[in-house]
């Protein structure tokens, strides 16, 4: 499956657009990591420990929506796009889509 965030695929024609496919996933803290998070809020930089979560969160949503233009018979996925919005607090949503289409 070929995944861009570009509007085209080089070297290839877009033969028909399917539709929106997306694919998401929410995601806690965990107590741990927020202990390990305040002690560095201490001393400033970077969380690694929520910028894991956030990565592996991204690529699960990416695996989902994924899935989804295969479930519809996609070539590809043109004009992907991440969001992220919060649910609670302590909890984010990370939504991937875009455009699935049938290459030439």
């Amino acid at each position: 499956m070929i995944v861009t965030m570009g509007e085209t695929v080089p070297g290839r024609d877009v033969a028909e657009i399917i539709g929106t496919v997306k694919g998401n996933t929410v995601r806690t803290r965990f107590f741990g990591r927020d202990i390990m998070a305040a002690l560095r809020n201490l001393v400033g930089g970077e969380v690694p420990e929520y910028t894991k979560l956030m990565a592996e969160a991204r690529e699960q949503a990416i695996d989902r929506m994924i899935a989804d233009a295969g479930r519809q018979g996609a070539d590809a996925v043109i004009c992907l796009r991440v969001t992220t919005s919060m649910i609670m607090g302590g909890s984010a949503e990370l939504l991937a889509y875009g455009t699935a289409v049938r290459l030439s």
